[in-house]
């Protein structure tokens, strides 16, 4: 394993990857290839984050022991060469303050935690949803707003209230909204990370800090060169970086199979721990896998 660093500056790390669970060939957790997914991952990776047991890492099938497992492997495979940030999101505050608590005692440096889902409260119920999560525990917590999966939006005025907790880090942005997200980074200290990778760059120019990416199980290099290169001053390549990875981006993510399955295929094909995905998901046809491949070729070149 490469030797440990300093934990990034910034609370959830800057290229942080959605990073898939490993199972066996039967469907058991593989922590071992969870390990040695993760040490990839944070070494030749390009990735100083990595998010376990999110909609990538099939948070929805795996126990709560299972999610515990996983932190407690992945936190002694990188040690502190990475920030680790467990998915905690749940419909049910209880138990979303319990997966929170038991993610901090079992290692992860900062949790993230989604919009209620399915019963799509009001604001001043999703606000007393998150500060009572942010009050329950002693890490970070970055707040994931997917209106377009969970049903309800963090308004930006809900944010600007919640920024005003002490606990309160972080935003996984999916909201498709960056006049919105402008408008809340200009006026809170909250970290803002793309959840959508055609949007790394965009909101990384209106001051974004990074992106929390599935595509960056495969392509994490690629993805962390346009943002190196934006900040280092060269606008130029860092488009030519974005551009280059669009393909895959559309290929693995909107293309009508969830990015876990694409990932997975993937990963499976690089001979990188992976495995099969969990009901009711079900793995890439033959015909897609091909495809993938072709395309990760294109903007990544041939393993």
């Amino acid at each position: 394993m490469t030797a440990p660093t300093a934990l990034p500056a910034l609370p959830f790390g800057r290229t942080v990857c959605a990073m898939v669970t490993p199972f066996t060939a039967d469907g058991a957790l593989d922590l071992d290839g969870a390990q040695r997914l993760a040490d990839r991952l944070v070494g030749e990776g390009g990735c100083d984050g990595l998010v376990l047991s999110g909609t990538t890492g099939e948070s929805p099938t795996t126990t709560d022991a299972e999610k515990n497992a996983l932190i407690r492997a992945v936190a002694e495979a990188v040690g502190d060469r990475a920030r680790i940030t467990a998915g905690v999101g749940s419909p049910d505050t209880r138990h979303t303050v319990e997966l929170a608590r038991a993610a901090e005692a079992a290692g992860a440096h900062g949790v993230l935690v989604v919009t209620p889902y399915y019963s799509r409260p009001p604001q001043e119920d999703i606000a007393e949803h998150f500060l009572t999560v942010a009050d329950a525990v002693g890490v970070p917590v970055m707040l994931y707003d997917i209106p377009g999966r969970t049903g309800t939006r963090i308004e930006p005025a809900t944010m600007l209230r919640l920024a005003e907790h002490p606990r309160i880090a972080g935003v996984k942005d999916c909201a498709y909204d960056l006049l919105g997200s402008s408008k809340v980074i200009a006026q809170t200290g909250l970290a803002y990370y793309s959840g959508c990778e055609e949007l790394n760059l965009p909101l990384r120019s209106v001051g974004g800090a990074g992106y929390v990416s599935t595509v960056a199980n495969v392509a994490g290099p690629l993805l962390a060169a346009a943002l190196d290169a934006y900040d280092r001053g060269a606008p130029e390549e860092a488009l030519h970086c974005h551009q280059r990875a669009l393909p895959l981006v559309e290929a693995m993510m909107a293309a009508g199979l969830p990015g876990t399955v694409t990932a997975k295929a993937l990963l499976n094909t690089l001979g990188l721990p992976a495995g099969p995905v969990r009901a009711p998901l079900r793995g890439a046809a033959k015909e897609r896998v091909a495809g993938l491949v072709r395309t990760y070729e294109e903007a990544v070149g041939a393993p």
